[in-house]
């Protein structure tokens, strides 16, 4: 299991989904999407694969998981490793463009 932290931006991307009542749907496809990211970051159904272009940018190998698939603007989690172990930090959580 993994610990989430998220950064400021995501964190003000969630208080987003959770206080906008026509985003309901699509915070809960979020929500589901975490909790398969603390349970296991490799979850079939997330389609978790790196990110090059965001990995190159930071310097360091970043994720993209889907919250949401074959749906206009579905949300993705783009997020790493780290700072320890068992930990993972989101950051951010955006429609795809």
């Amino acid at each position: 299991m993994f610990e989430l932290n998220f950064s400021e931006t995501a964190d003000k991307q969630m208080d987003e989904l959770e206080n906008n009542p026509h985003l309901k749907k699509r915070l809960k496809a979020v929500n589901k999407a975490l909790a398969y990211l603390e349970k296991n970051p490799r979850h079939k159904s997330l389609n978790t694969h790196k990110f090059t272009s965001m990995s190159q940018k930071l310097g360091i190998e970043v994720f993209e998981a889907y919250a949401e698939n074959n749906t206009p603007g579905a949300y993705r989690i783009f997020w790493c490793y780290g700072p320890t172990k068992r930990e993972l930090t989101i950051l951010t959580i955006t429609p795809h463009p």
